[in-house]
């Protein structure tokens, strides 16, 4: 008994340092991405939204990949998706190409970091053994969010310093990150060779819209919406009207990471406490004022009506750190499937269909968003998000008060 929960509490440690240093690398290329094309290729709005077409039709593709590598574990896969991400953006770290060069490579990097989604919590769930779900999930994000505020300081200081420059030959932020993907790569070896019984779920291409998981689709919709509008327009706003560069944007995210250390965890046992539906209800609050509040920012930003010092800005800067809690609320949407799921094998396939769903519909609002955004004006495209944000709200109130998560 002894020896088998110390081979249990090894493999806990392992999969905890895989998310810890995968959290790493993404503070080192992902979250400092929009900065990349800014400084880089001082890109527009309207080419910023053209660009989300090659980093998120992997997303759509990833369901189809994982199906062809059928005969691959779920950690054969992680190790498939590292390797790609390791290329991907070690190439740019050492070379910056001309623009339609660079979309290839970036495009190669979002493959591997979308084909490591579904399987990363795959893996996870697969390794808790007990009845609070929302703890561990709780404990797994909290350790990602606490490893991305590592790497936001990390990120402020070489930026601060000038170690670290989009402006230079060599990118060293994103070489680094792909040494840190190659550590991740050997661990996920570790690992594989720690579990006796290889971790292998249903990899066909499965289109059923099993009814009972109707709300679900609905969220992973909502999802992809609320992502592509605040992921990739929100820090927009900061980068191109505000000016503010990368070490700016890094300590938001040191702040936001270091909230969402104690809070992360907090919502795992919300969860557990409270039920989902209660927590869908918070979920759906939190984007509706926060997509609100910053469309009006951001009119008075680009109108000049608002100073773009002091108060309105620290606002701003506000409803950013704000925004990084609401998104790592995105636990919820998977333990609502766990809780629902008619047999376990459906999980992980329909993770990976809903990845796909949610990134059709970022790739559309992308385009889109920068359109409303070169045409309008920034503030429309947060005022149409918040008002599509009411179909959380909707789909909180027909979700049923399920119990079954709640910790004894």
């Amino acid at each position: 008994m002894f020896k088998r929960l110390e081979r249990i509490n090894k493999i806990q440690f392992v999969y905890f340092s895989i998310i810890a240093l995968t959290a790493l690398a993404l503070g080192f290329s992902h979250n400092v991405i929009s900065n990349y094309f800014k400084e880089a290729y001082d890109i527009t709005a309207y080419q910023r939204g053209l660009i989300e077409f090659p980093r998120e039709l992997p997303g759509v593709l990833v369901i189809f990949i994982i199906a062809i590598l059928s005969s691959f574990s779920d950690i054969r896969i992680a190790m498939v998706a590292q390797i790609l991400s390791i290329i991907g953006i070690g190439v740019l770290g050492f070379i910056t190409p001309p623009f339609a060069i660079m979309l290839i490579f970036i495009f190669i990097n979002s493959l591997g970091m979308h084909m490591f989604m579904p399987v990363q919590d795959s893996i996870g769930m697969s390794l808790i053994k007990d009845e609070n779900i929302g703890k561990k999930m709780g404990q797994y994000k909290g350790v990602m969010t606490s490893f991305t505020m590592i790497a936001s300081i990390i990120v402020f200081v070489g930026f601060r310093t000038g170690f670290f420059s989009f402006t230079t030959k060599i990118k060293w932020i994103f070489i680094i990150s792909a040494i840190i993907l190659g550590i991740v790569l050997v661990l996920l070896m570790v690992l594989q060779s720690l579990i006796k019984e290889p971790i292998k779920s249903s990899k066909k291409i499965n289109f059923v819209f099993r009814k009972k998981y109707k709300y679900y689709y609905a969220l992973v919709v909502m999802w992809g919406v609320q992502k592509q509008i605040m992921i990739v327009y929100g820090p927009w706003v900061l980068i191109d009207i505000l000016n503010k560069r990368a070490d700016t944007l890094a300590i938001l995210n040191i702040i936001g990471a270091f909230v969402g250390m104690f809070f992360i965890p907090a919502v795992g046992k919300w969860i557990d406490k409270y039920g989902l539906k209660k927590l869908l209800y918070v979920d759906a609050l939190s984007f509706i004022f926060v997509y609100l509040t910053y469309g009006l920012l951001s009119a008075g930003f680009a109108s000049k009506s608002l100073a773009t010092v002091g108060i309105p800005v620290l606002f701003a800067y506000t409803l950013f750190i704000v925004d990084k809690m609401s998104t790592q609320m995105g636990m919820i949407r998977t333990i609502y499937l766990r809780s629902i799921a008619v047999k376990t094998s459906d999980i992980r396939p329909t993770l990976s269909l809903g990845l796909s769903i949610d990134h059709i519909v970022s790739i559309t609002c992308a385009y889109l968003g920068g359109i409303v955004w070169s045409l309008w004006g920034p503030q429309y495209i947060f005022f149409l998000a918040a008002s599509l944000s009411l179909v959380n709200l909707y789909v909180a109130s027909r979700v049923e008060d399920d119990r079954m998560v709640k910790s004894s």
